[in-house]
């Protein structure tokens, strides 16, 4: 090579060299000399990284040539490569820079595996081609290409795509963090208000909180267990979680029953159970009052509050619904709360549970079976009639 050779010659020519010595899954320690003259190594955990993915040595070489002064290279001579190194190194790619003609697995193919697997979701592609028909960019659009050059390369446009496409996609995920950030901490708040407000209703009940929360803990076990163990009352996570949260206010009307009914010890009259009763319309309709009638957490607080006590054989109230006309999220809340009462100290009974070695929790739910006879269900229901709307 001339003593006079430029620092991008000079570049060219050892690039080309490490493409005899270098295998191709050897793709992260490139060496590359910057304007300067200096050797660095490509990897740099302070750089973005980018990866080529083409089965044109040349190609790649020209491109690296371009943007390695800048970013981090690794590259891939066909896309069996590229989803083995993706599968591997997603998360620390920032962009690919994809042929779409290729042998083996083409670009498309890389654009399917990059579906399936999610990564599109969070990694952008730069698509390179010299196709240009309405139906090959339809196609790459729809499989989630970002933007396209062009051959021959020009070195600016690559820079400029590059770059810009890098910055937007980090603009997106600062912005997507920052409202899922947001979401949480609405969510921990409103988690938060639900708790003190059931904490108060539990105080003026004169009990000491663990109803409350205890309530949840069965709801959630049993919303797990029933969906493991049978389809037709299978709930996703979301749906779940929902009612785990709103089954904390499945008592907040009782906020308004005179305090000589809540706490009166022993077992009520029929005129004070009747007055005990309407606190299921009566946190119905607190509910009803909020401004929030679209948000799921208030329609599914809606239906606990008004249908935790009804019955499977349509002796509950407030409204003798019956069988499946009842909400799934009732339900569920209902048999935490018969549970729940058979097993702790609660003001109406003054009855202390027995604890002796006998008490396991077999023995408890027998209790339970025998003390609900009627208020529950004993087997699946249909597809048709899961229930989970309130009216």
């Amino acid at each position: 090579m001339p003593a006079h050779a430029s620092a991008k010659q000079l570049r060219f020519f050892l690039r080309s060299i490490q493409m005899e010595l270098i295998t191709p899954y050897n793709v992260l320690i490139w060496a590359t000399i910057s304007t300067k003259g200096r050797i660095i190594a490509t990897h740099d955990e302070n750089r973005e990284t980018i990866l080529i993915v083409d089965d044109s040595a040349m190609n790649r070489m020209l491109l690296s040539d371009i943007l390695a002064d800048t970013y981090n290279i690794i590259e891939a001579e066909d896309g069996e490569q590229a989803i083995a190194i993706l599968q591997q190194h997603a998360s620390e790619i920032s962009i690919v820079v994809l042929d779409m003609v290729m042998p083996k697995v083409d670009g498309f193919g890389v654009l399917e595996a990059m579906n399936e697997n999610r990564w599109i979701q969070f990694l952008p592609v730069v698509s390179i081609s010299t196709e240009s028909s309405p139906e090959f960019v339809e196609r790459a659009y729809s499989l989630g290409v970002t933007d396209f050059i062009n051959r021959p390369f020009d070195e600016l446009i690559v820079i400029r795509r590059v770059s810009n496409t890098i910055k937007l996609y980090a603009k997106q995920r600062k912005l997507t963090n920052m409202v899922a950030n947001e979401i949480f901490e609405k969510e921990r708040n409103g988690s938060l208000m639900i708790t003190i407000l059931s904490h108060i209703v539990e105080f003026r009940n004169g009990e000491s909180g663990m109803h409350v929360m205890n309530i949840g803990t069965l709801t959630e076990i049993l919303l797990n267990q029933i969906s493991k163990k049978d389809d037709k009352y299978y709930l996703p996570y979301a749906e779940r979680d929902l009612i785990v949260k709103a089954s904390a206010l499945h008592d907040i009307g009782k906020i308004s029953i005179p305090e000589e009914v809540l706490n009166k010890p022993g077992k009520l009259t029929d005129e004070e159970f009747e007055a005990m009763k309407q606190h299921t319309v009566i946190g119905y309709q607190m509910l009803s009052d909020l401004g929030f009638q679209d948000e799921p957490l208030v329609k599914v607080s809606r239906e606990i509050t008004r249908w935790h006590h009804e019955r499977y054989d349509g002796r509950g109230y407030p409204d003798g619904l019956k069988g499946d006309e009842i909400p799934l999220s009732a339900q569920i809340v209902s048999l935490a709360d018969v549970y729940d009462a058979l097993t702790s100290e609660r003001v109406q009974t003054g009855i202390q549970p027995r604890k002796s070695h006998s008490d396991d929790p077999q023995r408890r739910m027998r209790r339970v079976q025998s003390a609900s006879s009627g208020m529950f269900s004993g087997g699946s229901r249909s597809d048709s009639s899961r229930a989970r709307t309130s009216k």
